[in-house]
């Protein structure tokens, strides 16, 4: 433990929108007792507010995309470079819309971490994401929903899970209340998933 005192790992945060979840890492980035600190957010929205928030909390960012590298060889290089670059240890998906190259989950195997708001193996898979999983939730009649973090593959929301914690559906949710208290147990649950992954985490083999 006092290892993880001293040296902390070194985490990117890959976010594309407003980076609710991405501003929860960056806080517990600052806390005494954090064995990670956000060394890096990447993002395929030079706009998205998550890059401001960032800039807000002094950490560098990297705005890597189709605008920026059309041609995809180029574009998962110049991923890999700036987290090289960076140092980056470990890697968390914060509201990253874009499928990561397999350039990247090969290197990263099992050091990439993502939030989904549903109890996976349900309601995950391509086009899966915010509120159209909460309106699947609710379509299909769930009377629980919840949050998975899980590792990062591949293929979409098909990583080993890590952890889950449930939320119960009531009788007159509708899409933005559902989603707003499953998004209350995402910022208590990833950061603290996160911080544990960190903790464990072998320093040598990246």
């Amino acid at each position: 433990m006092e290892k993880s005192k001293t040296r902390r790992v070194a985490l990117a945060v890959f976010a594309s929108g407003s980076g609710s979840n991405a501003e929860r890492l960056m806080q517990e980035s600052h806390s005494m007792d954090s064995s990670f600190r956000v060394a890096l957010v990447v993002g395929n929205n030079s706009s998205a507010r998550v890059m401001t928030l960032a800039t807000m909390y002094d950490i560098p960012t990297a705005h890597i995309s189709s605008k920026t590298h059309p041609d995809d060889t180029e574009r998962d290089a110049a991923l890999l470079q700036v987290l090289d670059e960076h140092g980056i240890e470990l890697i968390a998906l914060a509201g990253y819309m874009k499928k990561l190259p397999e350039a990247v989950t090969q290197k990263f195997a099992r050091r990439i971490l993502n939030v989904h708001p549903a109890l996976l193996p349900k309601h995950g898979g391509r086009g899966m994401f915010g509120k159209h999983v909460h309106a699947a939730v609710l379509e299909a009649g769930e009377t629980e929903t919840g949050v998975t973090i899980h590792y990062v593959n591949e293929e979409y929301d098909a990583g080993a899970i890590i952890a889950q914690e449930r939320v119960s559906v009531l009788a007159d949710d509708d899409v933005d209340a559902l989603a707003t208290r499953v998004l209350a147990v995402e910022h208590e649950l990833y950061p603290r998933v996160v911080k544990q992954i960190a903790a464990e985490l072998p320093r040598d083999s990246v």
